[in-house]
């Protein structure tokens, strides 16, 4: 039996329980996922040679990684042969392009320095997202940006906010579409600070200023993403999750961006994201796999991963949620982990738009926990597989028997080479 054969038997499987396969093969395929950048070089970015900073760190050292913007636009483009579904490219500013021997501080960046990615995304039908990058540089004194006390610093952040908005509003122009601008710091502490209270009303200060800059909101989403910790700020961050929700939800037009991976341990997102969609007419979601942490590892089609797509889905809130993923891992080939974790997230949604949610909420609603707890172990042996390789097949992509062979002749020919 062939592919199309199985798909058949599969769409008329759920068909029984009142899933539309073909409806949801079409929906999924427009439905936009921003592809992080900083996945091809780990996060190194063209702008500076500073380490790493804000409990940002990347383990492993495969080779292969893009050295630079050609390197690494070649690389997303096999990406995005390799994967599904509409896509956007998520940019942080430390990857802005420079004309040769011409370079600019962040504080002064010019829409202009990003031109390439906007030919690039024209090039290759994605939108652009934009994230200013708080983290790997000089001006970074003692861990702190948009909560330093030293005035010279904390503007120099601010201006680079502004500079930030600025982009995004010229990705926004460009493409047509809208841009989300995330806004995300490491600001904190190692050990126990003598005053949370004072660093966070420096960053909801600083934030307001940035803000204060002209764009149009109903093409530029300004979020703010928080952080429980990371490597060097255990004991404080100033964006925690209480402080990045209030901001949004006393700030008209800014929306709450969480990671899956900023959360304790026993926290999880899906919980969070109806919660969040109860009070927020947008929100946005960075796509993680933790593991203990915030250790940014790749997506896989695990248990939390489609409980976030689900929570999306039967929420009827694919419109309201942007999405992008956000990991890096040196480790092992680059190329296939971009690849593992875009299918990975598009798996997911397509496993939530073939239950069947309305069925599962009544039975919910009548109070039928037994035959929901039932029914739910039955769709989970749905031959969902049949379906996936049907929308691959639909999106001129490889089936998964298939694609990491692409992957390791990419490699032979072209990231052997690097040096």
């Amino acid at each position: 039996m062939n592919n199309r054969e199985m798909y058949l038997l599969a769409k008329e499987k759920y068909a029984s329980v009142g899933v539309d396969t073909e409806k949801a093969m079409d929906e999924l395929a427009d439905i936009p996922v921003s592809l992080h950048c900083w996945q091809g070089d780990d996060v190194h970015g063209f702008d500076s040679d500073s380490p790493l900073s804000g409990g940002i760190q990347t383990t492993g050292n495969y080779p292969g990684a893009a050295r630079d913007p050609e390197e690494l636009f070649a690389d997303i483009k096999k990406v995005l042969e390799l994967t599904p579904g509409k896509k956007k490219i998520n940019v942080h500013s430390s990857y802005a392009v420079f004309d040769k021997g011409q370079h600019r501080n962040r504080n002064e960046i010019l829409p202009e320095d990003f031109k390439a990615w906007v030919d690039f995304a024209k090039e290759t039908g994605t939108g652009l997202d934009f994230n200013p990058t708080f983290f790997g540089h000089e001006m970074v004194k003692d861990g702190l940006t948009l909560t330093s006390p030293d005035d010279s610093v904390r503007n120099f952040w601010i201006d680079h906010g502004k500079a930030s908005v600025r982009i995004a509003q010229y990705f926004a122009e460009q493409l047509g579409e809208p841009c989300v601008l995330n806004f995300w710091i490491g600001d904190g502490f190692k050990d126990i600070p003598a005053d949370r209270l004072i660093p966070r009303l420096r960053y909801r200060d600083s934030l307001e200023q940035i803000l204060s800059e002209k764009y149009d909101p109903s093409m530029v989403k300004p979020c703010v993403e928080s952080k429980v910790f990371g490597i060097g700020v255990e004991s404080y961050t100033a964006g925690s999750s209480e402080f990045t929700l209030s901001f949004a939800a006393s700030h008209k037009g800014v929306l709450p961006l969480m990671d899956n991976g900023h959360y304790h341990p026993t926290e999880v997102v899906s919980d969070k994201i109806p919660a969040l969609l109860a009070f927020f007419d947008e929100i946005a979601l960075h796509i993680t796999r933790p593991v203990r942490w915030d250790s940014d590892h790749v997506v896989l089609f695990d248990d939390e991963t489609k409980e976030m797509a689900l929570e999306i889905v039967r929420n009827n809130a694919l419109g309201r949620v942007y999405m992008a993923l956000d990991f890096f891992d040196a480790s092992i080939n680059r190329i296939g982990a971009w690849t593992v974790g875009f299918r990975s997230w598009q798996k997911a949604l397509l496993n939530a738009m073939l239950m069947p949610n309305d069925r599962l909420k009544a039975l919910q609603e009548k109070g039928e926990f037994g035959r929901l707890m039932a029914e739910r172990e039955e769709f989970k042996t749905y031959p969902f597989g049949a379906v996936w390789d049907e929308y691959l097949d639909r999106c001129s992509v490889r089936s998964d028997a298939d694609w990491y062979g692409d992957v390791l002749k990419y490699e032979k020919e072209v990231l052997s080479l690097r040096r």
